[in-house]
């Protein structure tokens, strides 16, 4: 037995979500004939009140085409030094927008209206305008940790007192939702775009959609081409993301309840010195007299796999195909070492 816990990317499609593409009506997305990428879109749109939706490969692609829309060469970025689109995205609003970033601490990956406030840069021929916020929820590197509505539309008073647009990594947007049990429109009404992920913790095989206005879609789709991230037949693949939104946002609760036993089985290790708070489906640990990567390999020989996530930090991510078999086995092999 194989416990895959490196990431919730991992999982493969339900017979249901299979059943689903296989059946599929497709066409031609990229004039606009799909027309199972067009009803995903609509969903994903109404689900969060927003006016449109673009179906992309990747969170990565949704991401950094929220950042080209909303920004210019020689503007800035405003977001966590942890951000995944500073750490994770292969140095792209560089390349991609030509803009600079502005990275703020933050307990446990989150940023707060106050420090937003203060970073913002001042109007002089030597500095980059702040012209974008990006928030992270759920935060990865915060070990899953979720924002407040209440901080976040803090956040957005920020913005729009100083003209600026705030753009949401979500790509464990469901993850916070399923916990806090806030309405998506909710998150329609203080972002300016959306980033939504299928392929994590819903189970898809691939896609990710952007979310905002009907203007911003339309420009968003240049990008989207520019970057090559134009599909044909994506119809397949849509499937997915409908069933998944239709039928697999609930049981993430799951995931969450599996998170929290890791943890719990972990804290008694007499090798783990910490336990980041567990709010989610990730699992951060800090080891002690023994390094990630040396333990790692111990629990891949014992047939369990995670990540290095920082100098002493190893990462485990629960996902759908994870249940109470696999939890009592990590246990055991967790005890084992």
């Amino acid at each position: 037995m194989i416990i895959d816990l490196r990431s919730d990317t991992v999982t493969k499609p339900s017979k249901g979500m299979l059943e689903a593409m296989m059946s599929a009506s497709v066409g031609d997305d990229v004039y606009g004939e799909d027309p199972t990428v067009n009803a995903l879109e609509q969903k994903a749109a109404e689900m969060f009140g927003m006016e449109e939706a673009l179906f992309c490969p990747s969170g990565t692609m949704t991401n950094q085409i929220a950042i080209r829309l909303h920004t210019q060469p020689q503007t800035e970025v405003i977001c966590h030094k942890y951000s995944h689109i500073h750490l994770y995205e292969a140095g792209g609003i560089a390349y991609n927008s030509m803009a600079s970033l502005k990275l703020l601490e933050g307990e446990q990956g989150k940023i707060t209206a106050e420090s937003v406030a203060a970073a913002i840069s001042p109007d002089d021929v030597h500095a980059c305008p702040s012209v974008l916020v990006s928030l992270e929820n759920t935060m990865n590197k915060g070990g899953g940790s979720i924002y407040q509505l209440a901080e976040i539309q803090a956040i957005k008073d920020v913005c729009e007192k100083n003209g600026m647009k705030l753009h949401l990594d979500g790509a464990r947007l469901f993850n916070a939702l399923v916990e806090t049990g806030d309405d998506p429109k909710a998150y329609g009404a203080i972002f300016d775009t959306i980033s939504i992920c299928l392929s994590k913790g819903l189970g898809c095989p691939v896609g990710s959609l952007l979310l905002g206005s009907k203007e911003d879609i339309k420009r968003s789709k240049r990008i989207r081409k520019v970057l090559g991230g134009g599909m044909r037949q994506a119809g397949f693949l849509a499937a997915a993301g409908i069933y998944a939104l239709d039928h697999q946002v609930d049981r993430l609760k799951d995931d969450h309840a599996h998170a929290r036993q890791i943890g719990d089985i972990l804290k008694k290790a007499k090798y783990v010195s910490n336990v980041m708070p567990i709010a989610t489906n990730i699992v951060i640990a800090s080891l002690s007299g023994i390094t990630p990567e040396a333990y790692l390999i111990l629990l891949k020989e014992k047939g369990v796999l995670g990540v290095k996530f920082g100098p002493n930090e190893v990462r485990f991510v629960t996902h759908h195909d994870i249940d109470s078999t696999h939890i009592s086995v990590f246990e055991d092999v967790i005890k084992s070492i």
